[in-house]
């Protein structure tokens, strides 16, 4: 295998694991919109400033949104060009803290959307 073509291989790899991840990363923004609309436009339409509320209500959502960042944050990191000065190659942790916050908010709102179920609020 030639220097030339293990770089295109290279390079092929790249594209295709960006591209993966966008569509990832799409899925996991549109999942949560299309599961619990209803949920979040219930608990929405009951707001009030009560510390509770904000925090039972809306960490599911938030811990989402927090994984979703860092996960943009991981891709920014990697994409940037590696033969520059501050090239750093820290984008594993920001994948990792991005995926567990994900996961537990994802978790977190399939529980509140049962409570909000259970109580006929959707």
């Amino acid at each position: 295998m030639s220097a030339g073509s293990r770089a295109q291989s290279e390079q092929e790899a790249r594209r295709r694991a960006r591209w993966t991840g966008a569509v990832g990363f799409a899925g996991m923004l549109g999942l949560p919109i299309l599961l619990w609309h209803n949920v979040v436009a219930g608990i929405a339409a009951e707001f009030h400033p009560d510390p509770r509320y904000l925090i039972a209500g809306w960490a599911p959502w938030s811990l989402m949104a927090g994984g979703l960042v860092c996960l943009l944050v991981a891709a920014v990191v990697d994409h940037r060009e590696r033969d520059h000065r501050f090239y750093g190659t820290g984008s594993r942790a920001w994948v990792g803290w991005g995926l567990s916050l994900y996961i537990l908010g994802f978790a977190l709102a399939t529980q509140v959307a049962q409570i909000a179920q259970s109580l006929g609020r959707t």
